[in-house]
């Protein structure tokens, strides 16, 4: 399972990498990042010290080496063959702050944490941002896929995003730019999103302490959170609740090695031990044929899957919904 690119794309980059201050990993280990535990090798990891150095290493890396963000790794799933090129991992020292802007503005760097996001608007008593406590990813995550819990949306908060494209260069998104649907940014995919601008609304802190609560409890109550998963595996079909479709179609505690669509919210699909990439997608590919099958629902996974198959482990897209 393991791969020899890493240190033979590295030593092509020549002797200009020494200028970076971040970290370069060849053949990194993706099972350590993401939640799910599982997956295979990234060809080459770059852990950039601030955007500077963000922006000077994507500069100097040939355009046709693919380039992806894995940020905490939260709603990831990295298939076991592994990911060629370099897999961008943003540091929290670089990229995690969170600080006023004015009254009901705050800036949050991409790998912020949603949930301090949301503490430190209710320490400036600004409201709008309780949902965010309820989701555990970072901030570049949730620009990306419009991330939402509890009512709230990132839309309804963004005034700004800030981003590295592909060659280096930065751009300024409005919101507008960032043409927001249901769990989905239409921005450029090879946009690297830096930091971004939110805006809140004056609320009474006791107010959102009690909304961060019920979000708290929620969660902890109808959510695995104590396991290795990725989080909500499909996006609710209009009109539907992906976890109902789910466990109409019998597939509730679903088991295909070690994956396992959890008991106890069965649209988190959950490592019950050392389950595999190939056990865990193949799973979730069982569960949208099931749901198709008898309810004529298609599923979107919500989950980002990434990388190459190991041969012989190829996991085929359920099509059922385009042949039917």
């Amino acid at each position: 399972m393991k791969q020899v690119h890493g240190e033979k794309l590295l030593a092509s980059l020549g002797d200009k990498v020494k200028e970076l201050r971040g970290r370069l990993t060849p053949d990194a280990p993706m099972d350590r990042v993401t939640w799910f535990r599982a997956g295979g090798l990234a060809e080459l990891m770059f852990q950039p010290h601030d955007a500077d150095d963000l922006v000077a290493f994507l500069q100097m890396l040939p355009e046709e080496v693919p380039v992806m963000v894995a940020g905490v790794g939260s709603n990831l799933l990295v298939r076991d063959g592994g990911i060629r090129g370099v897999v961008i991992r943003l540091s929290a020292k670089g990229f995690g702050d969170v600080e006023l802007v004015s009254e009901t503005k705050v800036k949050a760097g991409a790998i912020c944490p949603d949930k301090n996001l949301a503490a430190m608007t209710l320490d400036h008593g600004i409201g709008g941002f309780a949902f965010y406590y309820g989701i555990p990813g970072t901030i570049g995550g949730a620009l990306r896929m419009n991330a939402g819990a509890n009512g709230g949306e990132t839309r309804e908060r963004v005034v700004e995003v800030h981003a590295v494209d592909r060659k280096g260069n930065t751009h300024v998104l409005s919101n507008a730019d960032m043409g927001y649907s249901y769990r989905h940014s239409s921005a450029s995919r090879d946009l690297i999103f830096t930091h971004a601008v939110f805006e809140g609304y004056p609320e009474d802190k006791a107010k959102i302490r009690a909304d961060m609560d019920a979000v708290r409890q929620h969660r902890e109550t109808v959510q695995p959170i104590r396991e290795k998963t990725g989080g909500s595996t499909f996006k609710n079909p209009e009109g539907h609740s992906a976890w109902k479709l789910i466990d109409e179609a019998g597939c509730r505690g679903m088991m295909i090695g070690s994956a396992q669509m959890s008991p106890m919210h069965c649209n988190f699909m959950i490592n019950t031990g050392q389950a595999s990439g190939y056990e865990l997608e193949y799973l979730g590919e069982t569960v949208r044929q099931r749901v198709f099958e008898t309810s004529g629902i298609p599923l979107e996974w919500e989950i980002k899957r990434l990388g190459n198959f190991m041969p012989g482990y190829e996991v085929k897209e359920y099509l059922g919904e385009l042949t039917a």
